[in-house]
């Protein structure tokens, strides 16, 4: 299909589409939508930055708004019908925002209950009824032990950056909630890696479902460009400075291993009269979220991160990344690589290399 047009979407969520100036769907979307849209359960593995939040997100309003125009309208609070985990609080945000865009021409509601957050403020959030939840495991556990919400009403459960999740040791949690779903509810899981733990959840809690891989799957997409550079005598900033002598149109994202590199970066950055700001675990949430802000809106250019920015965020208008400090692991590389040439835009990934870098770099060649 070449157009949201051609699926059967409801008026509404068409509406939006075409305000959005979505018009044509990305291979995900377009092999998913119509399994989903039909009722079946999806396990979804496509690469970074190919809109797989589009892919369930649409099937979930339209399910949540047709069961309303039918007269079955939520009407008890904390018993949603819709369940989306996330394994982060900030890509929980993210989420929202693209439902919430949906909720002007649905009226459809749509709330977080998502760690980082006062307990609360997700009190509040799942006190009135409501069709939609964005959640991480741990909070929706705790507002479960607490009877603030119940899973019993729910049609529509999904797992987005299922990957993530269960490196984050969420696969305990992540059982009790699909056990605590009625068992004819529909399923989808969304990953851009398909490790072992999450080939094990699929062939034990998704048995029956139609599993879509996109033909770049675990690959780099089509529109990056790739510059590996050697480090010369060890001396990582010099090449640093060559690279951002460099303008580009948006972004930079630069990428370190630990916290203690990326403050380290950002010292000798801030030294030299760059601007930059951090974006890493243990540091204030509002600091953190203002600092992703500014890079999303062009006021700041330089955005300096762990491996936390590298999961899920979606910020359009970054043009660069640069690997300070390489990681170990090919999964790593590639959600870092996908923070740009997102969604058929253009953008370059430059990998800092010393010797200790060179299996990881003959893997990445052997993707093609």
């Amino acid at each position: 299909m070449s157009s949201f047009k051609a699926f059967e979407l409801i008026p509404t969520i068409q509406s939006t589409l075409k305000k959005q100036g979505f018009t044509t769907p990305t291979e995900i979307q377009e092999r998913s939508l119509p399994v989903l849209l039909r009722g079946d359960s999806v396990v979804g593995v496509a690469e970074t930055g190919s809109g797989k939040t589009l892919a369930y997100a649409l099937p979930v309003l339209q399910k949540m708004k047709q069961l309303e125009e039918a007269g079955e309208g939520v009407s008890e609070p904390g018993r949603p019908r819709g369940v989306i985990l996330v394994p982060t609080s900030d890509l929980g945000e993210q989420v929202a925002k693209v439902f919430k865009t949906f909720t002007h021409d649905t009226r459809l509601r749509v709330r977080t209950a998502l760690g980082g957050s006062g307990m609360a403020i997700t009190r509040r959030n799942v006190a009135g009824p409501f069709e939609i939840l964005l959640a991480t495991p741990g909070r929706l556990e705790q507002l479960m032990q607490q009877k603030l919400l119940g899973l019993s009403d729910v049609r529509f459960l999904v797992f987005d950056e299922a990957d993530q999740i269960l490196d984050q040791g969420f696969l305990p949690a992540v059982k009790r909630i699909l056990n605590g779903t009625p068992r004819e509810r529909q399923l989808a899981l969304f990953t851009a890696t398909a490790s072992d733990p999450i080939q094990a959840l699929i062939a034990e809690m998704f048995t029956g479902a139609e599993v879509i891989e996109t033909a770049r799957r675990h690959r780099l997409v089509e529109s990056l460009i790739t510059d590996n550079r050697k480090v010369p005598n060890g001396r990582r900033f010099p090449l640093l400075e060559e690279v951002l002598a460099k303008p580009v149109d948006g972004g930079t994202l630069i990428f370190a291993n630990t916290r203690e590199q990326c403050d380290k970066i950002a010292e000798e950055l801030i030294a030299n009269d760059y601007r930059c700001a951090l974006y890493r675990g243990d540091m204030d949430k509002k600091e953190r979220r203002k600092n992703l802000q500014e890079l999303r809106d062009g006021t700041l250019e330089v955005l300096i991160s762990t491996d936390l920015g590298a999961r899920g965020l979606d910020v359009e208008n970054v043009d660069r990344v640069i690997n300070y400090h390489l990681p170990k692991e090919m999964k790593n590389y590639l959600h870092r690589a996908g923070r740009t040439a997102r969604a058929g835009r253009k953008g370059t990934v430059i990998n800092f290399v010393t010797d200790r870098d060179l299996n990881l770099i003959k893997r990445l060649e052997s993707l093609g």
